[in-house]
């Protein structure tokens, strides 16, 4: 039996992620801004199931959360940083405030989860941090700039943990699922005032994600079958560093790694140019 906190657990991926778990037979502490959706998995798993109120953005919030874990379920086996927002629109048309709001959500907040459990995780000298990101944390797409930014950012501090604590007997794992029917399509936001020049580029998402059916168009993955997906592979003996969901997220992460590695062929005979002659 093992014990997980996860974030943005009264909806979507990460409240199909907890039934899952404890249906498996492990404990969950599931933190959410409303933990009211989660009042029928209490009922049913009344000694297993700690919901727990809280904003991940609030580093006291975050210390709280933690400490409940500690004190119900006495360790912390499994972090899983799911709590995310999204606003679309162009980069100049979005707010500051909405896309300080992503970061704040979707980098820093899950930097401080991490943060609050490594101390707890080096002790036991085991555990592991799951980072749900996105496909558009390696495939930036238009219109979505700021949340692919902070899925990129969340990337790049994952890979650095990744070697930090390995030696610790602590694992990483990225979870990069494309376009997976959680509801969020409902939760999305436009940001900003529309601006003429960007229409080209951003009318034609706005339009199809206002299509009565965006949701069955737009979202091919299963959210069931992505969330026992994420189980197997963190219960799995030998863990992948990845875990992209969704033929998708296949697809485009494929086609940006193939961009990324025209860009790096087309470098090969100047990038050593700025060296010092040896």
């Amino acid at each position: 039996m093992s014990t997980w906190i996860i974030t943005g657990a009264a909806t979507g991926l990460g409240r199909l992620l907890a039934e899952h778990v404890l249906a498996e037979g492990h404990d969950v502490a599931a933190a959410a801004l409303d933990v009211g959706p989660l009042s029928d998995l209490a009922e049913r798993y009344p000694e297993s199931l700690l919901p727990v109120t809280a904003d991940i953005t609030d580093a006291d919030a975050r210390a709280r959360l933690v400490e409940a874990t500690r004190q119900r379920f006495g360790r912390i086996d499994v972090l899983v940083n799911n709590a995310g927002i999204d606003f679309i629109g162009a980069v100049e048309e979005q707010d500051e405030a909405d896309y300080r709001a992503v970061f704040e959500v979707n980098f820093f907040g899950a930097v401080g989860m991490m943060r609050a459990v490594l101390p707890t995780l080096r002790d036991q000298r085991a555990g592991t941090i799951v980072n749900i990101s996105s496909m558009d944390g390696i495939a930036s797409l238009p219109v979505n700039g700021y949340y692919s930014a902070s899925k990129f950012a969340l990337e790049g501090i994952t890979d650095a943990l990744a070697g930090e604590v390995a030696h610790l007997g602590i694992t990483t794992l990225l979870v990069e699922p494309g376009s997976i029917r959680t509801g969020i399509i409902g939760r999305t936001r436009t940001s900003g005032a529309r601006i003429a020049d960007y229409e080209p580029a951003v009318r034609p998402f706005l339009d199809a994600v206002a299509l009565p059916d965006a949701a069955t168009l737009l979202f091919p993955g299963d959210a069931t079958a992505s969330a026992a997906a994420v189980y197997a592979e963190v219960t799995a003996a030998h863990p992948r560093r990845r875990l992209i969901l969704g033929s998708d997220a296949l697809a485009n992460i494929t086609r940006a790694v193939e961009r990324l590695q025209e860009d790096v062929a087309a470098n090969a005979e100047t990038a050593g140019g700025v060296d010092y002659p040896v």
